[in-house]
């Protein structure tokens, strides 16, 4: 008879941060609504300071992203389940926020579109399914993989073939990879720790990723001249309240009336950067794109505030 009490093998995923015991969690079902949610939160901030203290690294992944838009590469999220979600969120929310092209930034998730929606865990485990999803990637691309646990198969097979194809590419995740090669050219680190709920990482370790994800794509729209001041001067007016946004910071930024701001908005094919050259320097639309053409559409150096 086999010998059923030999010790099982040990668990790659038992010795990661993210996995462990939360102190404050052994009485987390006999507390009061109020002191769970209180605790949850507290525990959220802790993971938003998490991600403040890789603020260095942070930045010098916007720099990779916003290097590889300029030089005319795609930049490709990759993760699986809530990992894989933010990232869908992330790509989802830069066109019309910063007028990207939507190939330009684009969100592969471990069971392919429908576990956006739905979960499909097991598809998480296929690092075949990765390296294939990455797999049209190339010299000049960017491929940032958005891991938990830093060990989430699909993730890593996509990182894989991203350089192995010549792709920059980047790890964000909330627990430290093991010994060995990195898995990525740039690892971030988001030492977020034990969940209140174990295991459950779409809490603070989701918190603090998709505080980094914002970090790394808007740092990344600022170097490329995509804000001009505190404004989204790229947006695209897709809505009604997008379009209002874009008519106030016409008035705002252009110094003109709402009255003038709308035909200027009108006569610049709702081009909001264009109209704002309009306003400031008094010329026609095709002079200013002319203008924001030789800036490089930065809006500042279009306007003559390089310096400022």
């Amino acid at each position: 008879m086999a010998n059923d009490s030999r010790t099982p093998p040990p668990s790659r995923w038992a010795e990661l941060s993210t996995e462990a015991r939360h102190p404050a969690s052994e009485d987390l079902d006999q507390r009061s609504t109020a002191e769970v949610v209180e605790l949850l939160l507290s525990e959220d901030q802790r993971g938003l300071e998490a991600a403040r203290v890789q603020a260095a690294a942070l930045a010098r992944g916007a720099e990779w992203l916003a290097a590889t838009l300029e030089g005319g590469g795609s930049v490709v999220f990759f993760g699986a389940g809530a990992s894989g979600r933010l990232g869908v969120l992330e790509a989802a929310e830069c066109p019309p926020t910063f007028g990207t092209e939507p190939e330009r930034i684009r969100a592969l998730i471990a069971g392919g579109p429908e576990a956006v929606f739905a979960a499909r865990e097991g598809a998480e485990d296929d690092a075949g399914a990765g390296r294939e999803a990455a797999s049209s990637l190339e010299a000049g691309d960017l491929a940032v993989g958005i891991s938990a646990s830093s060990v989430t198969p699909f993730v890593a097979g996509a990182l894989a073939c991203a350089r192995q194809r010549g792709a920059r590419t980047i790890l964000l995740s909330c627990a430290a990879p093991g010994p060995g090669a990195s898995p990525a050219d740039l690892g971030i680190t988001l030492a977020t720790g034990p969940e209140i709920l174990t295991g459950s990482t779409r809490l603070k370790a989701g918190s603090a990723t998709k505080a980094a994800l914002n970090a790394l794509t808007s740092a990344a729209m600022v170097r490329l001249g995509k804000v001009y001041r505190g404004w989204m001067v790229d947006l695209r007016p897709g809505s009604a309240k997008l379009e209002d946004r874009a008519l106030r910071i016409l008035v705002a930024a252009g110094g003109v009336s709402r009255g003038e701001a709308e035909e200027l908005f009108r006569l610049a094919d709702r081009e909001l950067k264009t109209a704002l050259v309009m306003a400031r320097l008094h010329l026609d639309p095709e002079a200013a794109r002319e203008r924001l053409r030789a800036a490089r559409g930065h809006l500042r150096t279009a306007l003559g505030e390089a310096g400022d």
